[in-house]
């Protein structure tokens, strides 16, 4: 019995040691040791059973090993609201936990994958955790955010090197920008750039003329540390435009451009030798201005090219004059006056010839009754004999009939060598019309779309213009949209007649891709036929709805191809001048410059949160309402005018009322949704019969929807049908962002405000202008004025300065692409002022330029 006894405890105490060994291993393997280690924490079922598993297949020498890192944390940037991911992978590591900033972060925000190094059976743990801009914020200004991470064995722990996470920007406005400089020839230029604050810190490119400049391919550019761009010696080519270029990971910010302009100084050649001593007992000699030659707004040579001396006594000549001499004087004489006469001859036939202007195709009236005169003030009393002219905008038409087939062998068909053909005008008499074009939209359309590529087009007729061109050019407009296609003089090449459509297109009808952050700015327009020969770019306008901030987006022109895809043709803000478009995008309108016609659209993708585009809320109710219940409807709409033609043309249909004017709202891409709601009705009159407290709009649906317009409705109820004054808040906002609050006040049983009578006969335009009538600018004044600025001029007064006063002169290297870089200028002027354009100002600019010989047409009576 002592026997059992004494074994018993013994086994007890064997078992009692056994149990405490098992707590110290499982300690040591699962908790960390000291102060600066996580609280441990009880692992999970899954955990628990992996570890037992990886130390299960552990190799002996494993318990002996400190962990070491194969993956250390990255220093990371936050772009825009994208969170970052950090990754740590150790071995052997039994555990490992990031902390962020000081503190553990929790566990369940660890990532945890467990492998096990095939070549030496150690087991690797991989850890990875998300970042997020909030994080990043809670503690921005206090310090820099970082995390490490600690990694655990049996043996001991060891830390990871610090990540730092930065939210990346870019700011705006450059500390310091490019001045412009007059440089003469072989000097050095240097021109200072001090870029925008940014993280990371940006990158720095100079460019010229839009040409991005290498100082490796051109040694005669240094870009200094301090990113100022010195010109070593100046050549003549260096003119030009330089523009300071920052970029980083989040965005590109241009500087203003600065104008370099080198000249050259005159130099004298060396003098001639002297000559022989003439008639008159002197000689002389001379020298020239070549060495080198004056350039670009460079001096002449000072003094005088020619000198003359008296001869001596002995080497004068006999100045007897005989015979032969007043002979061949005479002869001489003859000869010239015989030269004049005919020089004179000559000029009268040419200009008699030119003051047809092609006469057997151009009317008549652009010479005769079709321009009026008018006087301007002139700024300076010298230019009191300055007149311009106006176009006649009554309807002329002129017939013809064997004429142009005979000259141009037409057969009666359209002279189109690319893409579809509209069906051929008939045989016979061809009507070309300087004026308005009256015909049936209606039987224009059906013909069009029995066409195979025309099938998808709009059969809106309300939507849709089109009419007849030549070489004269003309205009189509589509009333109440802002959408106008201006087709230049020389535009379609002579000898040829485009009959030309031009139409909205609704966007629900249309699969324009949109992916990300893009949003369609502008509506869809379609001109056409495509595959037409263009001489010269037509140019489309047409509203948009962007904030005209270059800095908040990346605008694309989309076109559309043949076989219905979408493609994009042009990013703004990087045209080259060898593209075949080109776009001016102004604060609500854009300009496009197209050599090719098709279906286009302005696509824009945010760069950043503070990208906004432009929402026009209108506000309708019914016009008569007899019951208590009282409906108002809030439209959400694109700030373009062809939408809000469509919204107007739908509430005339159902009988509504516009009870207030549109307002306009800035819809940021922050991805919140758009909440209105109705505030400070009087309790005592009226009642809502929402059960929320606002409605909601969502933000995809704003921002890249296919629906055109989007509306929600309040419905109300008055207490009495006496009660017809109606004041209340209406509220918009966008979630965690600014609003707006307006205030209504009307009478419901008033109709004051009929829907088609202010806003749908805004534009009482015809749809299709052709020839001169479509145009402010007399065809012979065009001419002029494009003779007199296309040749460049040492003082600058030539189309450059055209461009710079009507305030285009950040077009300038488009313009200079062209042939007539004048004629594109007033093209785009008169694109952009055919309503409310003023000749007598362009007058007033091409006076103030010096030219004003180029717009003369007609004299004072004091002159004659």
């Amino acid at each position: 019995m002592p026997l059992l006894l004494d074994s018993f405890v013994r086994c007890r105490l064997g078992l009692k040691i056994l149990v405490l060994w098992l707590i110290f291993a499982g300690v040591t393997c699962t908790g960390p040791v000291n102060d600066d280690d996580p609280v441990p924490r009880r692992p999970t079922r899954d955990q628990a059973g992996s570890e037992h598993a990886a130390t299960a297949t552990q190799p002996a020498a494993f318990s002996d090993q400190l962990p070491h890192f194969l993956v250390e944390p990255e220093d990371e940037f936050i772009v825009k609201n994208k969170p970052v991911m950090l990754t740590c992978r150790s071995t052997p590591a039994t555990q490992i936990y990031f902390k962020c900033n000081g503190e553990w972060v929790h566990q369940d925000d660890h990532l945890i994958v467990r492998t096990v190094d095939p070549a030496t059976a150690l087991p690797v743990m991989e850890v990875t955790i998300e970042i997020t801009r909030q994080q990043v914020e809670k503690i921005f200004g206090l310090d820099e955010y970082w995390c490490q991470c600690v990694a655990w064995s049996t043996t001991g722990t060891q830390k990871s090197q610090k990540a730092y996470i930065r939210i990346a920007y870019l700011r705006k406005n450059f500390e310091e920008e490019p001045q412009a400089k007059e440089v003469a020839l072989d000097q050095e230029v240097s021109l200072r750039c001090h870029p925008p604050e940014g993280v990371p810190e940006p990158e720095v490119e100079w460019q010229r003329n839009e040409d991005v400049i290498d100082p490796q391919s051109d040694p005669n550019f240094f870009i200094a540390a301090d990113h100022n761009l010195v010109i070593k010696k100046a050549r003549l080519a260096d003119t030009g435009n330089y523009t300071c270029v920052a970029k980083n990971i989040v965005a590109r910010r241009k500087s203003n451009s600065a104008t370099v302009l080198i000249y050259v100084d005159g130099g004298w050649s060396e003098w001639s030798k002297w000559s022989p001593c003439g008639a008159d007992c002197a000689m002389w000699r001379s020298r020239e201005c070549t060495q080198p030659s004056p350039g670009t707004g460079g001096k002449d040579c000072q003094g005088l090219d020619l000198q003359s001396l008296n001869c001596t006594s002995e080497q004068c000549p006999q100045t007897v004059r005989r015979a032969e001499d007043v002979a061949l004087y005479v002869g001489m004489v003859a000869v010239a006056l015989c030269l004049t006469l005919l020089l004179i001859i000559v000029v009268l036939v040419y200009r008699r010839k030119k003051g047809g202007l092609d006469a057997d195709v151009a009317d008549s009236s652009i010479l005769t009754t079709g321009f009026q005169p008018m006087g301007i003030k002139p700024s300076k009393p010298e230019n009191s004999h300055l007149l311009t002219i106006q176009p006649d905008l009554t309807t002329t038409t002129t017939s013809y009939q064997g004429t142009l087939r005979s000259r141009h062998d037409a057969t009666g068909k359209f002279s189109m060598t690319n893409g579809p053909l509209l069906d051929p005008l008939p045989k016979g008499s061809h009507t070309l019309h300087n004026g308005k074009l009256t015909s049936d939209p209606a039987d224009f359309v059906s013909r069009l779309s029995t066409q195979s590529y025309f099938k998808t087009l709009s059969r809106d007729v309300a939507n849709t213009s089109y009419g007849t061109f030549n070489f004269l050019g003309g205009r189509l407009t589509i009333p109440n949209t802002g959408i106008s296609l201006l087709i230049p003089p020389e535009a379609i090449p002579r000898g040829k007649i485009y009959e030309i459509y031009l139409t909205v297109q609704k966007k629900e009808d249309l699969r324009l891709p949109l992916a990300g952050c893009q949003t369609l700015l502008s509506p869809v327009v379609s001109c056409g036929p495509p595959g037409v020969v263009l001489s010269r770019p037509v140019i489309l306008s047409m509203d948009h709805c962007s904030d005209s901030c270059l800095d908040n987006w990346a605008v694309r022109l989309k076109k559309q191809t043949y076989d219905g895809a979408w493609e994009d043709v042009l990013l703004m803000g990087e045209e080259l001048a060898s593209d075949p478009y080109y776009c001016q995008l102004e604060a609500e309108t854009c300009q496009l410059f197209s050599e090719q016609l098709g279906t286009f659209a302005l696509v824009g993708e945010s760069l950043h949160m503070g990208a906004a585009k432009r929402l026009r809320l209108v506000l309708f109710s019914d016009a008569y309402c007899s019951t208590l219940e009282y409906n108002i409807r809030v439209y959400c709409m694109d700030d373009t005018q062809d939408v809000f033609k469509e919204v107007m043309q739908m509430e005339r249909q159902l009988g509504g009322r516009l009870i207030d004017e549109p307002h306009i709202l800035l819809f940021k891409d922050s991805y919140h949704n758009l909440r209105l709601s109705i505030h400070d009705m009087p309790q005592a009159h009226w009642r809502s019969k929402l059960l929320a407290g606002y409605q909601e709009i969502p933000f995809y649906h704003i921002w890249n929807g296919s629906q055109r317009y989007l509306h929600c409705t309040f419905s109300l109820e008055r207490l009495s049908l006496a009660t017809c004054e109606l004041t209340c808040q209406l509220c918009v906002w966008q979630v965690e962002g600014e609003g707006q609050s307006f205030g209504l006040d009307f009478n419901i049983a008033k109709d004051t405000r009929a829907v088609d009578s202010e806003f749908l006969l805004m534009d009482t335009n015809v749809t299709a202008l052709a020839g001169p009538s479509a145009f402010q600018i007399p065809y012979l004044i065009r001419q002029k004025i494009c003779s007199s600025l296309d040749a460049p001029c040492p003082n600058g007064a030539d189309w450059r300065m055209l461009a710079q006063r009507l305030k285009l002169e950040r077009h300038v290297g488009f313009f200079a692409s062209k042939s007539s870089p004048t004629s594109a200028i007033l093209d785009l002027w008169e694109a952009q002022h055919f309503h409310s354009g003023n000749i007598n100002q362009l007058a007033a600019v091409m006076a103030d330029i010096g030219k004003q010989e180029a717009m003369i047409f007609l004299v004072s009576d004091g002159e004659c």
